[in-house]
């Protein structure tokens, strides 16, 4: 059984955490982030170090525990680290690039895939094959990057597509002739 609730969340210095009712907000060094949490865990402050308790020992509300501990820990850590993601593009002609507000994908298709650039997700393509996706806030990334991937996902056969750096496909044997 998880006890990741229990664990306390230790603040950086130059980390504020404020609580207004069911809104927590986290200010750092990258920045503000903002999330409603759930009323039926009740969040602590005591200085530097933040507790998450809850009443009842219900399944829900032990699944709310953790994950609203691993929330603010996440938020935490974005604004004190940030996150980031590195996509690479496999196949032939397939190739990235980044033009004003939008990310432009040629991935085999007969037109290329526009997207538009989420306002807190930053974007940059050091080179044709490669995308970096760097942001403060690890849920609206990592949704980011996988609307990107779903654009032309990896292929078992030839494994062309767009996947994460270190993401690993699983190849599959191709017909065989008689």
């Amino acid at each position: 059984m998880s006890r990741i609730g229990y664990k306390e969340i230790d603040l950086p210095s130059g980390v504020e955490i404020s609580q207004d009712g069911n809104v927590v907000t986290v200010k750092g060094p990258k920045g503000t982030l903002s999330r409603e949490i759930s009323p039926l865990i009740k969040m602590t402050i005591d200085g530097n170090v933040v507790k998450f308790d809850r009443d009842a020992d219900t399944n829900k509300l032990k699944m709310l525990h953790g994950t609203t501990r691993a929330n603010v820990n996440n938020m935490v850590e974005g604004v004190v680290n940030g996150y980031k993601k590195v996509l690479k593009l496999v196949g032939v002609g397939y190739r990235a690039q980044f033009k004003g507000n939008k990310l432009i994908l040629t991935v085999g298709y007969s037109n290329p895939v526009e997207m538009d650039k989420p306002e807190d997700v930053d974007i940059n393509v050091p080179d044709n094959t490669t995308i970096e996706l760097s942001s403060i806030n690890k849920e609206h990334l990592g949704n980011f990057a996988a609307e990107v991937r779903a654009v032309r996902s990896p292929e078992p056969y030839k494994g062309k597509g767009i996947r994460y750096e270190n993401e690993h496909i699983i190849r599959k044997e191709g017909k065989t002739g008689k």
